[in-house]
């Protein structure tokens, strides 16, 4: 009896890529990783790269634009079950280390792609793009999980919103300086004492 052999489809080998430019990026630095590293290292030709992503760059896009997809989903299906803001917040804290995406785990090199990409001014408002998603989804969690505390609302979520960004990639930038002073629930404990001053 043969074997049946499969391909890969679009997304696994994206997938693949995707870790094996991670792992090639924090190891050789993100000028110096080639695609036929790249590719080399996820296990597929020059040609398997090509058939997916234009560039580097348009890699680097991709693994952002992924990154932010996952991590939408992620506080949506969480807001689905937590409607109340410590419940919710408790829950985001519980999950928030086991992130599947190679950039959930690597913190660092998330900021190093962000401002490879902020460098390129052509490049930049697909970045902007996911920014306002972000910053989309944080205002409408902001909304849903105010209305249910007594009295609760919130005057300008957006701006909330930009707010609590701003807070978190600020503690991360500091934990990633100084971890020493910097607990790693930092971002968590703030969000917690911002809630005490709502309530």
């Amino acid at each position: 009896m043969s074997r049946v052999r499969t391909r890969p489809t679009r997304d696994d080998t994206r997938e693949k890529l995707f870790e094996a430019a991670a792992q090639v990026f924090e190891e050789r630095g993100i000028g110096a990783a080639s695609i036929e590293m790249i590719a080399a290292a996820a296990g597929f030709t020059r040609g398997a790269f090509y058939s997916n992503f234009e560039s580097k760059d348009d890699l680097i896009v991709a693994m952002l634009e992924d990154h932010v997809e996952r991590s939408l989903q992620h506080h949506r299906r969480l807001l689905e079950r937590h409607l109340n803001p410590t419940d919710f917040v408790a829950a985001l804290r519980a999950t928030e280390r086991s992130r599947q995406d190679p950039l959930g785990r690597a913190p660092l090199l998330h900021m190093e792609l962000i401002l490879f990409v902020a460098r390129s001014e052509k490049r930049r408002p697909e970045l902007a793009q996911r920014l306002r998603a972000r910053r989309k989804l944080v205002a409408d969690i902001v909304t849903a999980t105010t209305r249910e505390t007594a009295g609760g609302e919130v005057r300008n979520p957006a701006w909330a919103s930009s707010m609590l960004l701003a807070l978190e990639d600020g503690f991360r930038l500091h934990r990633l300086i100084d971890p020493d002073s910097t607990p790693a629930d930092s971002f968590f404990r703030a969000v917690g004492e911002l809630q005490k001053l709502v309530e």
